[in-house]
């Protein structure tokens, strides 16, 4: 059976928002959270971006559901080193219950120090050294590291948990895929791409896990209205999401995303049998896990609906 997660979106909520969704999502019946990590919201109707290490730690006071970042990228903005840092801090606090989800990041979050934004390759080149110097930190050894784009001095994590977080990683491409095949646990994506699936089967990857988002709104046009205000940048193509610099830019693309492409990919209204649909696609590309994540703040009648009826149907179909 699949395990069904919430996904909680930093860019668009509250802290103290974000603590009461973890909560109310245990008490709907999810299995896990996902929590996105980000400097920038993607656009200034989103509207926040808290630090996600202080929410993980006040998310371990009110959930005993397990929690992985989607995704963390530890190459530029804050390194492995206080990465891994942050995350053998959060897997104590949770218990053990904390997973580090890593990708190769977004120019609107990363490049936020100054310095210049590399290729993708060489970004998978930094992502493949940065999650080796975090394992070897999270043995409690003192770690002296010299490498290609990473250094490390008289390095040691003390407060540990008893068993080193594990590592999955966002993949949106073959060769990332590939990659993640070779150096993480699991596979973290957004979208069902058969090749993106396959290059990492073939690569001996075996755990995958997927997100999306809805709209719970009174009306479809209603969560449209709100999708499309919010999220319009989920329809853009291509590599665009990687070097947009600010969210002003990501404003800026988005006016080409029309309305109706985002009333066509996205699930809005409060139809549970449309909302129970959407995970057909996921389930069908054989995903072990599966989380989503409500636009807008009409989540606690979303939380509610899928506790009542969503999630007992895809427990009982399963």
């Amino acid at each position: 059976m699949a395990t069904f997660g919430y996904f909680l979106s930093t860019e668009e909520h509250t802290p103290q928002d974000l603590v009461e969704q973890a909560r109310l999502a245990e008490d709907a019946g999810f299995d896990a959270l996902w929590i996105s990590d980000h400097f920038h919201p993607w656009n200034d109707e989103q509207g926040h971006s808290p630090f996600v290490w202080s929410l993980i730690g006040a998310i371990s006071q009110v959930t005993s559901l397990p929690v992985t970042t989607a995704v963390t990228c530890p190459i530029m903005r804050l390194g492995p080193v206080i990465t891994a840092q942050a995350a053998a801090t959060s897997a104590v606090m949770l218990g053990g219950r904390f997973r580090l989800g890593v990708g190769t990041g977004e120019a609107l979050n990363e490049h936020v120090l100054g310095d210049p934004w590399p290729s993708a390759p060489r970004r998978l080149e930094m992502l493949e050294e940065s999650v080796a110097l975090m394992r070897e930190l999270w043995s409690g050894e003192v770690v002296e590291h010299h490498g290609t784009y990473y250094t490390a001095e008289n390095a040691q994590i003390y407060t540990r948990p008893d068993q080193p977080p594990e590592v999955w990683m966002s993949a949106f491409g073959t060769k990332a895929a590939e990659v993640a095949a070779r150096i993480s646990d699991g596979l973290v994506t957004t979208t069902v791409d058969e090749e993106v699936l396959t290059a990492f089967r073939d690569g001996g990857g075996t755990r995958t896990s997927v997100g999306f988002k809805v709209c719970w709104a009174d009306s479809e046009d209603e969560g449209v209205a709100i999708a499309h205000r919010l999220w319009a940048n989920a329809g853009l193509p291509g590599e665009l999401a990687q070097i947009l610099p600010t969210p002003r830019h990501f404003e800026q693309a988005s006016q080409l995303v029309p309305e109706e492409s985002t009333r066509d990919s996205v699930t809005c209204g409060s139809d549970t049998g449309r909302h129970l649909a959407a995970y057909d696609e996921y389930l069908k590309a054989g995903f072990d896990e599966i989380y989503v994540g409500n636009m807008g703040h009409n989540y606690r009648p979303m939380l509610e609906a899928y506790g009542e009826t969503v999630l007992p149907a895809l427990r009982a179909a399963s």
